[in-house]
């Protein structure tokens, strides 16, 4: 499996986890957005860090 493969895997599961998690809490639009993008920003914050790490090593 190539790396792109394996990234994909990644990407869409990671997002399959996210989603099904704000549709399982029945939010109203509003906290689904503000859920969403706290979401976002921790999927963000572990994709810097691992950057950072694979960069210093």
């Amino acid at each position: 499996m190539s790396d792109m493969t394996t990234g994909l895997i990644w990407g869409i599961g990671s997002l399959a986890l996210v989603v099904s998690a704000l549709v399982a809490r029945q939010l109203p639009m509003k906290d689904w957005v503000k859920m969403a993008l706290a979401w976002v920003a921790i999927f963000g914050l572990v994709f810097l860090v691992i950057r950072t790490w694979q960069a210093v090593t």
